[in-house]
């Protein structure tokens, strides 16, 4: 017997994000550019989602507009049904409780001001949260993360890295969200250290149901966190599927690459794919990849793929990948490149 489908916590629909940058010439239209385009995908309750990409390629813009610092141009964002963008003040303040962040630069996020007790509490007592419940509470987060109460004492700058990431995550986890996204959250720590966080997330979400969306490079931790992986790239969205499926298959030319590149244990961020990235001013027409792909036709160039069903929840945005799966197409050089 099949297990019933989880319903997705959040729905990203047809999510766009243009931005107006800074008129360059005295006259005409001042420049734009597209910085996420008609992005879709669900996440499962309880589940993670791991968005990969190379820099630039809109997966922190997503993250951006998922937490609401940014609103989209276009799509909508669902929540229980309904646009996070069209919620009542009741409604978008159960949102941002909801809803929090761990980034990629924990010192960066904790004043050095403060002791690591107010930092704690500070999303607590903006919720307007008793400050005497607020004390109690502040303990408890710090055993959840593997630190000792006496923590609450000091500073910042008296931590470790990954000891600051976790004063972070019990950050977040002061107003009992539902949904936490985690931008590059251990990219910046040692192997060692990276390990342990990694673990403390999963055994995090298993005791206390969170549901993440995990933006990384490292497609070796990704694949470890993940239940399902969307790649991005220029923009687009051009594969999604279980993780295991996508980063043991990759059936798009731009994933399989990425796959390749962390074959040699270099993450995707630190190595430069065949071909310069296009210009964001002048992108290319049809599919983004086509400047930089081996297989790319006269079609691709022409002609924006639509995403493609490959079975198991597997899609793919790309014209040729079943011929290039079975080995039928040749590589043959970026299109257009020079001789």
């Amino acid at each position: 017997m099949t297990a019933p489908a989880v319903p997705p916590l959040i729905s990203i629909r047809g999510l766009s994000k243009e931005f107006k940058l800074r008129r360059t010439r005295l006259f005409g239209p001042a420049p734009r550019v597209t910085a996420v385009e008609d992005v879709s995908f669900d996440i499962p309750a309880g589940s993670t989602f791991g968005l990969v990409g190379e820099s630039g390629s809109g997966k922190s813009t997503v993250a951006r507009m998922i937490l609401k610092l940014e609103r989209p141009s276009a799509g909508e964002i669902v929540v229980g049904g309904k646009d996070v963008f069209a919620q009542s003040p009741a409604e978008e303040k159960e949102y941002r409780r909801m809803v929090q962040a761990v980034l990629q630069d924990p010192y960066g996020a904790l004043s050095p001001r403060l002791k690591i007790k107010t930092i704690v509490a500070e999303p607590l007592l903006a919720q307007g949260v008793d400050r005497g419940a607020v004390v109690s509470q502040v303990p408890r987060l710090l055993d959840i993360v593997g630190l000792s109460a006496d923590a609450g004492e000091r500073y910042p700058h008296q931590f470790s890295g990954g000891q600051r990431q976790r004063i972070a995550v019990a950050r977040a986890l002061s107003v009992d969200p539902r949904f936490l996204v985690l931008d590059e959250p251990v990219s910046a720590l040692d192997v060692s250290i990276r390990a342990q966080i990694l673990t403390l997330l999963r055994d995090m979400q298993q005791r206390l149901g969170l549901t993440y969306l995990f933006i990384g490079h490292d497609l070796a931790v990704v694949k470890y966190i993940s239940a399902i992986v969307g790649v991005m790239y220029f923009g687009r969205l051009v594969e999604i599927g279980p993780a295991d499926d996508v980063l043991r298959r990759p059936l798009h030319p731009y994933t399989r690459r990425l796959v390749a590149v962390a074959s040699m244990h270099q993450p995707v961020g630190h190595h430069r794919l065949t071909g310069e990235l296009p210009n964001p001013l002048n992108p290319p027409p049809g599919c983004h990849f086509h400047t930089r792909c081996l297989y790319a036709t006269a079609e691709c160039q022409a002609e924006a793929p639509p995403m493609r069903d490959a079975g198991n929840a597997h899609r793919i945005a790309c014209h040729h990948y079943e011929a290039i799966e079975a080995g039928k197409k040749a590589e043959t050089g970026p299109l257009n490149a020079p001789a």
